[in-house]
């Protein structure tokens, strides 16, 4: 069976470099992809700890499904914010929870995944 598209996967795993102790720390988080650029809003906003981390080392990898990627964090700006709120609409409202109000006011970052992947995890997906 093959494996779904990237953008299909509920969740995505982000490892950032922790600012303080150097070793990575890993988080399961709601993403959207455009092109090769992977989109994670932060409800915590500037005092999320995976934010200061990217703040402080911007290299990080992000597992979606099997793949695996390496890819630069960067705060995202202009008209990213508004595609990337669009997005998670799209993807994450459901009857019970519009979305759409929240997506404004959290603190979009934006990861620009690097030319090819690194090999695709092993196991179970």
């Amino acid at each position: 069976m093959p494996d779904r598209p990237l953008a299909d996967e509920k969740f995505c795993y982000l490892t950032t470099i922790g600012r303080i102790t150097g070793r990575p720390h890993t988080i399961e988080i709601w993403f959207v992809i455009d092109g090769r650029t992977v989109f994670i809003l932060s409800d915590k906003g500037e005092p999320a700890h995976w934010v200061k981390n990217i703040d402080r080392q911007p290299h990080v990898t992000i597992v979606i499904g099997r793949r695996v990627f390496r890819a630069t964090g960067r705060r995202a700006a202009g008209d990213e914010i508004a595609l990337a709120g669009r997005l998670v609409c799209g993807k994450y409202n459901t009857e019970e929870e519009d979305l759409s109000d929240w997506t404004p006011t959290a603190l979009t970052m934006a990861f620009d995944l690097a030319e090819a992947p690194l090999p695709p995890l092993h196991g179970e997906g």
